[in-house]
């Protein structure tokens, strides 16, 4: 029986102290700045983040997606038609709002916290940044997409409000159900769709 306690406090003590590190889905600052300057690469074990920096010499450029919308909120107009590099430097992060909403919810917050410490870091401060709003396929793609650029939409305001990024270094984008992390069908929760995501623009 005492053997038996000892086995179910060691097991409950070892949950304890993994279940941190197994909740930690976004990446730090340090992370951030890694993935988005054109010389960093980060290793594919990161939670949280996907760095996309290709290899050395011209990379083919791809127009903005058909039907993604760009917010009169959001800056950098002018470069809203400009080509995004598929290869650019770019990190995923979980920004939890709430339900059909476009409010930061306390999580969100936090993880918009190490983007803005990123984004104002002397290393990303000669940037420019495409901030991109994606949903999952839960309602229609149209109603996804309007959501997802309000969000990318606040998604700006909240790292100009709160860490003094101007404005005309971000463009937001509402991407929808384009370009989903985790390919499903319609109608399918999947959270790791539910991103926002990070493109340096001047890689």
């Amino acid at each position: 029986m005492r053997l038996t306690k000892s086995i179910l406090a060691g097991a409950v003590l070892a949950w304890a102290v993994a279940t941190p590190v197994l909740a930690q889905s976004n990446p730090s600052a340090d992370d951030i700045i890694k993935s988005l300057k054109p010389t960093g690469m980060i290793g594919s074990g990161t939670r949280g983040i996907r760095p996309t920096t290709g290899a050395t010499g011209p990379v083919a450029a791809t127009p903005r997606p058909a039907g993604a919308v760009e917010h009169a909120g959001s800056a950098a107009h002018a470069a809203a038609a400009a080509p995004v590099a598929t290869k650019a430097p770019s990190a995923n992060l979980e920004v939890k709002f709430a339900t059909n909403s476009a409010d930061l919810t306390p999580a969100a917050r936090a993880a918009l916290d190490q983007l803005g410490k990123a984004l104002s870091s002397s290393a990303l401060a000669q940037y420019h940044f495409r901030i991109e709003g994606h949903t999952d396929t839960v309602g229609s793609p149209e109603a996804n997409r309007a959501l997802s650029a309000r969000r990318a939409d606040a998604v700006v305001d909240y790292l100009v409000n709160a860490y003094h990024i101007d404005r005309s270094r971000l463009q937001a984008i509402g991407m929808g159900e384009d370009d989903l992390a985790v390919p499903t069908g319609q109608q399918v929760p999947e959270p790791r769709n539910r991103r926002v995501r990070v493109i340096n623009l001047d890689a």
